[in-house]
């Protein structure tokens, strides 16, 4: 009986010493200015301000020391999912679209965001995308 748990033990082991990898989506990144480039969340002027899905379900968001908005979670998933921006100078809409990779490790790719909201402009500058309320 010893040897018996003893060689299960052992098959657990490695087969959980596979390795396993995963790749997150790359970051989603917003910089919300004003049509004089001014930084709308350094200033104070954007607050209150939220992102919520299709289902109502926050998002979290987690301001940088630059000046951006981090937003935490979104990408990892198969189709399109909808989001809402509201703050107190402007609401918009965007649509993120991502798929599942598999290359080695398994993990999600952002292919495309779109944005929809009146008086707005997006520049997608390295990743982080600009949005000048005009």
């Amino acid at each position: 009986m010893k040897k018996f748990l003893l060689l299960l033990i052992i098959i657990f082991s490695a087969i959980s010493c596979g390795e396993e990898c995963y790749n997150a989506p790359q970051p989603v990144v917003f910089q919300i200015v004003d049509a004089d480039n001014k930084n709308l969340l350094t200033n104070g002027t954007l607050m209150p301000y939220a992102v919520k899905d299709e289902n109502q379900k926050a998002v979290t968001l987690t301001p940088t020391e630059d000046g951006k908005l981090l937003l935490e979670n979104v990408g990892a998933f198969n189709g399109t999912r909808n989001y809402t921006f509201s703050s107190a100078v402007r609401n918009f809409e965007f649509a993120i679209e991502a798929k599942e990779f598999n290359s080695g490790c398994t993990g999600f790719q952002i292919k495309k965001i779109t944005f929809t909201g009146i008086n707005i402009d997006v520049k997608d500058e390295n990743g982080t995308y600009r949005i000048i309320f005009k």
